[in-house]
């Protein structure tokens, strides 16, 4: 595959083929002038723009992507039954605003260590240190610690840095023009990991007495084995690339931070600002559903009762969410992106957000919250997501790896500690859950804004 280079002055970028003009066909995407598709490439054409040469390094990198959010909705349901049994909601969402005091050194450290080594050591190296902390909460668990506030906040670092980690990777894979092509089937890969791996917590729970300590260990093993498909995917790359990409590919990043080079480019800063809002309202919203969850549960009068209750409903919840969002990303995101554009696509999730929250603002119930919650996140891991990994596609090697992890990261839990302030500052004023909702509505048409703010620099680097 090709390499981008990060700057003028590294040599230009190799594309493995033209990036024709396409003419799309119903069902199917094809392109005039290519050279014959394989068999595979034919079957992965009716899900997006996959051309000649690319199908088997889409399908492995699918793969890799579906193993870590299987992954991570496995853990999900298992850290939603610790803090709520352990703890409140309040409790949930202010051990969100620790996550990104702890991330304020750890962005710098992840961005020290990108410096030194090169891409596949270091996903390898916090790969492996991920796989050895869930051993140590397994432990943890066996010895009955209650771990969990520390499992909470770790779940939260280890998502965002080891997603944020391989769609950085999968921006340095590929071109601009492939990324926009084939990051819709990849994220097939995402939203089907996060449908598998959530359903499969209910009947793990239910009839093979699954703990959220199994769960973890479970977790570690599957990590394991995405590591050793992206080693494939890399090796791949090595063996097509020339000469010269391999040696990009192969040699450690500059020396600018994350933060750094955040700071320097409005792009990015625009873009971090979206990351923050988009949470504090998702965050927000989980705040209203764990509230009215936690005060189902408390129905039930035994301990375990209420946490096998919490892990069912979120198990079952995420479920939907994930089903949605496979749907979404399956039939929806690539046709969104070729007829809205990158830039028209961005105003897909607020504007359902804002939707969403007026109606829970004047009916804030259960049932309400679930569906409006359902619809939002399954846009969100589908639609959003897509669309935010392809606003990196234009942007330097350093950029793609340590200011999109300072911002999928930092950015992700600054939402969460805004979102952590709204929730302790309402409750203590006694706010009613409708009264949350209405921050929300005004928060997304902040979204908006933005959102037309980063069109506008996007098309500023596009053209």
């Amino acid at each position: 595959m090709s390499q981008k280079p990060s700057s003028s002055s590294e040599p230009r970028t190799l594309v493995s083929h033209p990036e024709l003009h396409s003419h799309q066909t119903v069902p199917a995407f094809k392109t005039l002038g290519e050279a014959p598709k394989s068999g595979l490439e034919r079957l992965l054409s009716v899900f997006a723009d996959v051309r000649a040469g690319e199908g088997a390094a889409a399908l492995l990198m699918t793969a890799n992507i579906f193993l870590l959010l299987a992954t991570y909705y496995l853990l999900k349901p298992a850290r939603e039954a610790l803090i709520l049994t352990e703890g409140t909601a309040v409790t949930k969402v202010q051990s969100s605003a620790v996550q990104a005091v702890l991330l304020l050194g750890i962005v710098p450290l992840f961005g020290w260590l990108a410096s030194r080594v090169n891409r596949i050591r270091l996903i390898t190296t916090t790969s492996l240190f991920s796989a050895a902390n869930l051993l140590v909460f397994y432990a943890l668990g066996q010895a009955q610690v209650r771990e969990g506030v520390a499992f909470f906040v770790w779940v939260g670092i280890f998502n965002v840095f080891i997603v944020s980690q391989f769609w950085a990777f999968a921006n340095d894979f590929y071109t601009e023009g492939q990324g926009r092509r084939l990051f819709p089937m990849i994220g097939v890969g995402a939203s089907l990991g996060a449908w598998i791996g959530s359903t499969s917590v209910p009947p793990l729970i239910e009839r093979f007495a699954f703990t959220p300590y199994t769960l973890q260990l479970l977790a570690a093993v599957l990590l394991v084995v995405a590591l050793g498909i992206t080693y494939l995917v890399n090796h791949q790359a090595r063996e097509r690339n020339e000469p010269e990409a391999a040696r990009i590919e192969a040699a450690p990043l500059g020396k600018e931070g994350g933060f750094q080079l955040i700071l320097q480019d409005r792009y990015l800063m625009l873009i971090a600002v979206l990351v923050i809002l988009l949470n504090v309202v998702n965050t927000t919203g989980e705040f209203l559903l764990g509230s009215l969850v936690r005060t189902s549960s408390l129905s039930l009068a035994d301990a375990s009762a209420r946490s096998a209750y919490i892990g069912t409903f979120y198990g079952s919840y995420y479920g939907l969410v994930n089903l949605v969002g496979f749907l979404l990303q399956l039939f929806v995101t690539s046709r969104a992106m070729r007829f809205l554009g990158v830039r028209g696509a961005l105003f897909i999730l607020p504007t359902l957000a804002f939707i969403n929250y007026s109606i829970i603002a004047v009916v804030p119930i259960l049932a309400i919250v679930r569906i409006g919650k359902i619809l939002e996140n399954g846009t969100d891991y589908s639609i959003q997501n897509t669309i935010r990994q392809t606003l990196f596609l234009p942007t330097s090697r350093e950029v793609k790896y340590k200011a999109k992890a300072a911002i999928d990261t930092l950015g992700q839990r600054l939402g969460d500690v805004a979102a952590a302030g709204v929730a302790t500052f309402g409750t203590f004023l006694g706010m009613a859950l409708g009264g949350f909702a209405w921050v929300n509505v005004g928060l997304t048409v902040v979204w908006l804004f933005v959102a037309g703010q980063i069109a506008r620099e996007h098309r500023r680097k596009t053209v």
